[in-house]
């Protein structure tokens, strides 16, 4: 297997697409253990009760069986057809009542009635069925006999972690949530893609170190973050991935500070591609960059998506499947990823090591010796912002954003202000 096709991304979606999963429970083990077939996931399991921050690790759940049985004996809904007809989170449940009675616990999608909608109650003890609209008009009034065979019990929740080793103390951060069942784009696309590009940057040297942290959303970053706050401030640059598999144009979302050296890297890397893309603001709602820019976390974490959550019909429902998520858009969006780490693997925060005063650039044959001139060339230019705004505040993309000249440009000037000593790499 290479480092991938579209199509291989999409054949890794289509076996993990049948798995149920939760923010806990078997299903999130089995998905890791397949994803621990391409890439050496570790993973920790973190007991119930457990706190992270302001919240607490739930009850694991684990679900069997569920399905409902017409007045006539016949199901009518059956959880083996499709991991979303149950609500997620659904205590077990085994009794009959009345259609009346029985709507009330019925989701459906009015607007979209062959679709079955996604629906979760992980923190309040309840339990509820997703059916397309069409069929449960069909429906006959009578007795309903309900039974959801699930158990809600100590377990632990689990996450995965891949730590990619570099040769600084300069950390990178990807994200996928791994709890939505059988939703292709939201996201095993995530998921899929990322393992991908793990695959890709192990066999690469690597400046910096790269951490791949797949876990439930909300509850899942919260708790790693509880965990692991002695690493933080080496992360340098960090990206949620999710929604990557839809005919969409590509949608950066900012960090929380709104110019961090990820937000640069991520928009040159979608300018250079001369293709449509948008940019949007933090905003402290979406997926796990919201836990990761809170603000007393404030981590240079930015979101890349291709259509945004909510912004097409097919989100949270059964119509997200096999069909929605297209092989050449995966690859495009491990394409943009993996331009992402040579951007910032060619990236460097320097200091100027004679910063008193300009340093005499013609005595080391970087400079003419005769001044006054009218325009000054590109590349002595270059060497001067260089010079100036290395004080270890600013990466040399800062620069290239500050000084409006070309990344080769400023590259070119820090690798010869480097060579002759005047910089040196914090």
């Amino acid at each position: 297997m290479t480092d991938g096709s579209g199509e291989q991304i999409h054949a890794l979606i289509a076996r993990l697409y049948p798995i149920g999963r939760s923010i806990t429970g078997e299903g999130v083990r089995k998905t890791f253990d397949i994803l621990r077939e391409l890439i050496p996931l570790e993973t920790c399991e973190v007991p119930t009760g457990t706190q992270a921050y302001d919240w607490t690790v739930p009850k694991e759940w684990n679900i069997r069986e569920a399905w409902i049985r017409g007045p006539d004996g016949q199901k009518v809904v059956d959880f083996s057809e499709h991991n979303l007809h149950v609500m997620g989170y659904s205590v077990p449940v085994h009794t009959r009542m009345p259609l009346a009675e029985l709507k009330n616990r019925i989701h459906t999608l009015p607007e979209h009635p062959h679709w079955i909608p996604y629906r979760t109650s992980y923190y309040r003890k309840d339990w509820g069925f997703c059916v397309p609209h069409a069929r449960f008009e069909s429906w006959p009034d009578g007795e309903y006999e309900v039974f959801i065979d699930a158990t809600l019990e100590d377990g632990s929740l689990t996450y995965a972690e891949l730590l990619l080793p570099g040769q600084t103390e300069r950390d990178v951060l990807f994200f996928a949530h791994s709890c939505h069942p059988s939703l292709c784009n939201d996201n095993l696309s995530g998921l899929s893609v990322l393992t991908f590009l793990a695959r890709w940057l192990s066999d690469r040297p690597r400046r910096l170190n790269y951490r791949f942290v797949f876990a439930p959303a909300t509850i899942g970053s919260i708790t790693w973050l509880s965990r692991n706050e002695e690493i933080l401030p080496r992360i340098k640059y960090g990206l949620v991935a999710s929604l990557l598999g839809d005919a969409g144009h590509f949608t950066y979302k900012r960090t929380r500070a709104g110019e961090a050296s990820v937000d640069r890297a991520m928009i040159q890397v979608l300018e250079d591609r001369s293709t449509a893309f948008d940019v949007v603001d933090f905003l402290p709602w979406g997926y796990d960059e919201r836990q990761f820019c809170s603000p007393g976390i404030d981590l240079p974490v930015g979101r890349l998506t291709r259509t945004p959550n909510g912004k097409f019909s097919e989100y949270h429902t059964s119509a997200d499947d096999l069909e929605f998520v297209r092989p050449e858009s995966l690859a495009e969006s491990l394409d943009v990823l993996k331009r992402f780490v040579e951007v910032i693997e060619s990236d460097r925060v320097y200091v100027n090591s004679a910063p008193k005063g300009e340093p005499q650039l013609g005595k080391r044959g970087l400079y003419g010796s005769v001044g006054g001139y009218q325009n000054i060339e590109t590349d002595r230019l270059a060497l001067l912002w260089v010079l100036n705004l290395s004080d270890g505040r600013y990466s040399l993309r800062d620069i290239v954003t500050r000084s409006g000249l070309s990344h080769d440009a400023i590259d070119r000037a820090a690798e010869v202000l480097h060579q002759q000593g005047l910089l040196r790499e914090t």
